[in-house]
């Protein structure tokens, strides 16, 4: 843009005459180095980034450039927040070196040379692709060739000359841009087209892009300046509100209607009038137009030409408002005169003023009641029917409101009314529901389908007064309200195949009947298979429907099915009870036992494949005792002897019998008996207690488990036993909640059967034995395999079998555990703070502050016994978490684990320093290891890692990150590499790293850190005293320098 250059600003200067303990204290801490300007701008805070580097300037390259960036070089230079970061050498082309690429700026650096980025030089740009900023400025803009100031086309100064804005994605969010910046008020409208008259400069800005929030527009994304695909007559135009002498009303009015508020759309353009296609047309569009003129809101969005064709041009086409624009012509749209329709296609409205009733166009025929019947329209002076066809409640609603009819109760298909024989003239009708007239409804051209008249639409209003209760009826029951469905069609009763019939489906026959609400809607012919027509099929009811046969299904008649499938109904008033059909057996209490049903009047069995607690439920209900406490599969109750009744039993929980829920057809199984399920219910009033007991430890509410099962008592394997199953046997026993869920044998070996394996709780049963398990002694374990239970009334505790060993406290050290009369260690692998906090809980030691590796607090000699350890974090023992089997590892010594806990008292700070920069807190990370420090690789290194250490050295917050050796190359070990923090550790060394000495660095790569803390001379002296014994040599001369 033109105008004066100003002298660039540069850290350089904003330093200079600072007081020394400003620049020590400020400047030193906050890392700020190198030198940075912006070049070729209107002031001296927007131009080209460029930075000093080797005693030379050179350009920044925009791949990745963005606010967070601009922000960091904004705040350096004293010049506020960043208003834009744009790129492609909008200020021009630099001509030296491009110094930095790919910058990534957390935004809370304090100079752009803290971020992250390429090394220096290293790029793959050009200078056309030099970064900008603008930090404070308001381009020049105005609207000319409009009524007012705040309103006219759009053009903008660029290079000393004005140029206009192209069209292309302009819209209300860019024009509000403008309107805020010449404080127009807010944007009215955004028109394109050369609405305000064509420029005839050169087009500045394309492809504009506003988020809303920019102060000046040529902060909005857009093409490179002057780049553009458009003609004048694209130019953008903009309506602010600040403008109050703007009106197009004129240019728009109504034809061919009974009133000035109906009529076909015409738009004055270039002088002449023409008509509106009606693709895409619809209410928020015909809204726009009844505002516009004045005339209300709109009542419908009629097309194809339903007031008249047109004969001038088709001005506009694709026509799409929000709903929200003030004119017509503000709405997006194909360009003026351009489309593919025909006058056919002319667009009208119906606005609330127009006063028009158009009811005399349909009518309901074929029924007593002229609010029910086949649907006929008039067209072209001759009455029709409509297909079908995508028919449903929102288009016989429109129909219902149009005919001043109540409500729609029903829009039944198939011809329901019988069949016409005039034209079908509508087909594919899709109404809104909000419509005034069915002929404002989308549908194919009049007179244009697929359809016969057996597809006839009809409609059934609530003013109809229409009983069809007579249609249907439920047969070969006790009660009129349950039965076998049955309709009458064509004079002859048929039945309903059970083929997706479902709850729904029942209510409609049960509310259609008066017999109340549904109970149960069972299939397989329950209620006897009927002889004659099966009618219906794929029945698919809303549940709304006034009738069956007002439902979703096949044409009548058509199906696939036999009268082994006919649908059955159980209503609320049917007065029905079948308990009698189902009973609990082998065992000494009614309400529990082996399921038997009363099929062919012969009981049979119920597999337990998918048996589960609702199903069980179900049977409870039935029986009228009360809740389900398990369903117990596997023959728990004995094996039957007569049929298999039912399979894959699927109750959804809510059937009123046990017959009603899904399942295979009477008889057919792959089944044994040894699979026959049973059931528990609350009332059963059975206590298994005495069939589990823990073993092995001196309380009864913990050690091994073991079940009895054929008289003999067995253990059960540890396969994917956890906290929810040991849950369960605790609460069988009487012993409170579960502390732990031990495996491998923790209370010793069985010698029995193993009974039980791969056993899967959901945590609800009342028995061990209602958990799903693999069949009866079927498993693939070994007694090393014992599982054992912890509960909360045992009394139990284990710490002594856990120490730590080798640290300056018993609560910080090298974990070592017990096991068969040896201490040993735990490898590191997979080692966290979730496992160290249930070290220090066991021990009484508070919360865990870190979780170190790599044998921190030295190697161990003896066994590592354990590898692998993943804890909840919920264990009261760490011997009860996951981890391999005892003794099984791929672990070395080196590889020890150990733990810090918050009652250890410890701080390590002294092991951690920051070297060769301006203070304490900001300078080359170095660590003390094995007596030698050593720097850090910057592999991954970040605000999280660069924060740990801040708040190890009590420096505060991390400012900043940097690599690339920033404050200098070391000369000792390289210690760490790889480093990731997850930020909350208390110390560097608690982090994930690589092993010690372990990299592929060189000193190139020392990682720095800037912290926020900012320390008073005085209290930094006071604090050099206080550490002068704990500190490098080098760094207590920093002290002494800085006194």
């Amino acid at each position: 843009m033109g105008g004066p250059k100003f002298n660039s600003v540069t850290s350089d200067q904003m330093n200079r005459n600072l007081p020394d303990c400003f620049f020590l204290w400020v400047f030193a801490d906050a890392g700020i180095s190198d030198s940075i300007r912006l070049a070729n701008g209107s002031s001296l805070c927007a131009g080209r980034v460029e930075v000093l580097h080797n005693q030379q300037w050179g350009t920044v390259c925009d791949d990745s450039w963005d606010l967070q960036d601009a922000g960091v070089v904004c705040r350096q230079l004293g010049c506020g927040t960043a208003l834009s970061a744009p790129g492609e050498a909008r200020f021009g082309r630099g001509s030296d070196r491009i110094w930095l690429d790919d910058v990534n700026c957390a935004g809370t650096e304090a100079a752009l040379s803290d971020c992250r980025a390429r090394p220096w030089g290293e790029n793959n740009c050009n200078h056309g692709e030099d970064a900008g900023v603008v930090c404070s400025e308001v381009a020049q803009l105005r609207l000319v060739n409009g009524p007012s100031r705040c309103a006219g086309r759009v053009e903008v100064l660029h290079n000393q000359q004005w140029g206009t804005v192209c069209d292309d994605s302009w819209d209300i969010s860019d024009a509000g841009v403008v309107c805020r910046q010449l404080g127009c008020g807010t944007a009215s409208s955004a028109p394109g087209g050369a609405r305000f008259g064509r420029g005839s400069d050169r087009i500045w800005l394309d492809d504009v892009n506003c988020a809303g929030t920019e102060a000046d527009l040529t902060e909005c994304r857009a093409r490179p300046w002057g780049e553009n695909n458009c003609h004048h007559g694209e130019d953008a135009g903009v309506v602010c509100s600040g403008n109050s002498s703007t009106t197009l009303v004129a240019q728009l009015r109504l034809v061919n209607g009974p009133s000035r508020c109906a009529g076909r759309v015409e738009v004055l353009h270039n002088q002449q009038w023409g008509t509106v296609c009606d693709d895409s047309w619809d209410l928020q569009d015909a809204g726009v137009v009844c505002r516009q003129l004045g005339c209300g809101t709109a009542s419908s969005a009629p097309g194809g030409a339903r007031f008249g064709r047109g004969s001038d041009h088709i001005w506009l086409h694709d026509v799409n408002c929000r709903g929200t624009e003030a004119v017509l012509s503000d709405c997006r749209a194909q360009p003026w005169g351009e489309n593919n329709c025909t006058h056919g296609e002319d667009a009208g409205v119906v606005c609330s003023d127009a006063d028009i009733s158009e009811v005399a166009q349909i009518r309901l025929v074929n029924s007593r009641s002229h609010c029910a019947g086949r649907v006929e329209v008039l067209h072209n002076q001759q009455w029709g029917t409509v297909c079908d066809d995508g028919w449903d409640l929102q288009d016989a609603g429109v129909v219902c409101r149009q005919l001043g009819c109540g409500t729609v109760l029903s829009a039944p298909g198939g011809a329901r009314f019988g069949r016409g024989s005039d034209r079908i003239w509508l087909h594919d009708v899709n109404c809104r529901g909000t419509e005034a007239v069915l002929s404002d409804c989308r549908a194919q051209p009049w007179g244009e389908n697929n359809c016969t008249h057996g597809e006839d639409a009809g409609v059934v209003c609530s003013d109809a007064d229409i009983s069809e209760v007579a249609q249907i009826r439920l047969v070969n029951s006790r009660s009129h309200c349950a039965g076998r469905v049955e309709v009458l069609h064509n004079q002859q009763w048929g039945t309903v195949c059970d083929d997706g019939w479902d709850l729904q489906d029942a209510g409609v026959v049960c509310r259609q009947l008066g017999c109340g609400t549904v109970l149960s809607a069972p299939g397989g012919a329950r209620f006897g298979r009927g002889s004659d027509r099966i009618w219906l099929h794929d029945v698919n009811c809303r549940g709304t429907e006034a009738v069956l046969s007002d439902c979703r299904a096949q044409p009548w008649g058509e199906n696939n099915c036999t009268h082994g499938e006919d649908a059955g109904v159980v209503c609320s008033d049917a007065d029905i009870s079948e308990v009698a059909q189902i009973r609990l057996v082998n065992s000494r209490s009614h309400c529990a036992g082996r399921v038997e049903v009363l099929h062919n009047q012969q009981w049979g069995t119920v597999c337990d494949d998918g048996w589960d607690l609702q199903d069980a439920g179900v049977v409870c209900r039935q029986l009228g005792c009360g809740t389900v406490l398990s369903a117990p599969g596997g023959a728990r109750f004995g094996r039957g002897s007569d049929r298999i009744w039912l399979h894959d039993v699927n109750c959804r929980g809510t059937e009123a019998v046990l017959s009603d829920c899904r399942a295979q057809p009477w008889g057919e199984n792959n089944c044994t008996h040894g699979e026959d399920a049973g059931v528990v219910c609350s009332d059963a009033d059975i206590s298994e207690v005495a069939q589990i007991r823990l073993v092995n430890s001196r309380s009864h509410c913990a050690g091994r488990v073991e079940v009895l099962h054929n008289q003999q008592w067995g253990t059960v394997c540890d396969d994917g036993w956890d906290l929810q199953d040991a849950g369960v046997v605790c609460r069988q026993l009487g012993c409170g909640t579960v502390l732990s869920a031990p495996g491998g044998a923790r209370f010793g070996r069985g010698s029995d059967r193993i009974w039980l394996d791969n056993v899967n709780c959901t945590g609800t049963e009342a028995a061990l034995s209602d958990c799903r398990a693999r069949p009866w002694g079927d498993n693939n374990c070994t007694h090393g395999e014992d599982a054992g239970v912890v509960c909360s009334d045992s009394g139990i505790s284990e710490v002594a079998q856990l120490r730590l060993a080798n640290g300056p406290s018993r609560c910080a050290g090298r974990v070592e555990v017990l096991h068969n009369q040896q201490w040993g260690t735990v490898c590191d692998d997979s080692w966290d703070s979730q496992d160290a906090g249930v070290v220090c809980r066991q021990l009484g030691c508070g919360t865990a502050l870190s979780a170190p590796g790599g044998a921190r607090f030295g190697r161990g000699s003896d066994r590592i016994w354990l590898d692998d350890v993943n804890c909840t974090g919920t264990e009261a023992a760490l011997s009860d978490c996951g981890a391999q089997p005892w003794g099984e590892n791929n672990c070395t010594h080196g590889e020890d684990a150990g733990v810090v806990c918050s009652d250890a008292g410890i701080s390590e700070v002294a092991q951690l320093r920051l070297a060769n920069g301006s203070s304490l807190c900001a300078g080359r990370v170095e660590v003390l290891h094995n007596q030698q420090w050593g720097t850090v690789c910057d592999d991954s290194w970040d605000l999280q890692d660069a924060g740990v250490v801040c708040r190890q050295l009590g420096c505060g917050t991390a400012l900043s990150a940097p690599g690339e050796a920033r404050f200098g190359r070391g000369s000792d070990r390289i210690w760490l590499d790889d480093v990731n923090c997850a930020g909350t550790e208390a110390a560097l060394s608690d982090c994930r790293a690589r092993p010690w000495g372990e990299n592929n660095c060189h000193h190139g790569e020392d990682a720095g850190v800037v912290c926020s803390g900012n320390l008073h001379s005085s209290r930094h002296c006071a604090w050099c005293r206080d550490q002068a014994g704990k500190l490098s040599a080098q760094t207590q001369l920093s002290c002494l320098s800085q006194r």
